[in-house]
């Protein structure tokens, strides 16, 4: 069975975050929700100042934090290494989290639903139907837009990337996109030191 999981090429990350915009267009995110940011940090003195842009999302971790205090069951991890989340057992207790590392959870409060995507507290029709998908009170991440994964697709953000700065691919293949340039090109987990054997990585 693959392994899904992806690799974020710094080398090749614009900042110009085409990512986020298309995660939340897929996603139907109300306001202030995101599942994937870039963040960006500067480094070097000038002349020879620069800036790195890091993108992050959730990383489906092999040995989950969230998934081992979730007392409900609803955070799983399917065949293929994604970690999901179940809105119908979801209790809303955000042990969830809590226990995340990397702060790659959202519960959705019933405001977010309410003032619309302008502010405004009028909600368009691509709002309204893309909200009935989640519950008010629950939370929920990133499932590497697994509705796309279970027809053959990518993800939203890989096939947005106008620099494919990020890899999407089966890591237990070893002839892979991803697998490659996590061998050729060293690739790390973000915080190994967590071990929670992170399915995301990161080149430079």
């Amino acid at each position: 069975m693959a392994k899904m999981g992806m690799v974020f090429d710094l080398k090749a990350c614009i900042g110009c975050n085409a990512c986020v915009i298309a995660c939340k267009q897929e996603n139907s995110l109300p306001d202030g929700v995101f599942f994937t940011k870039t963040l960006s940090e500067e480094y070097g003195v000038f002349p020879l100042a620069n800036r790195v842009y890091i993108p992050t999302i959730c990383n489906h971790c092999e040995d989950a934090p969230c998934e081992k205090v979730c007392p409900s069951g609803a955070t799983y991890t399917r065949a293929d290494g994604i970690v999901m989340v179940d809105d119908d057992k979801c209790i809303g207790c955000s042990s969830c989290a809590v226990a995340c590392p990397y702060d790659q959870r959202t519960q959705m409060d019933a405001e977010n639903f309410l003032k619309g995507l302008f502010g405004t507290g009028e909600i368009t029709p691509f709002e309204e139907q893309g909200y009935g998908r989640y519950t008010p009170g629950t939370v929920t991440k990133c499932d590497f837009c697994s509705q796309r994964v279970d027809v053959g697709l990518d993800p939203a953000c890989v096939v947005t990337c106008p620099t494919n700065a990020r890899i999407f691919g089966d890591l237990d293949d070893p002839h892979s996109a991803p697998s490659k340039m996590i061998r050729e090109r060293h690739g790390r987990p973000p915080m190994p030191e967590k071990n929670t054997k992170p399915k995301v990585f990161y080149v430079n």
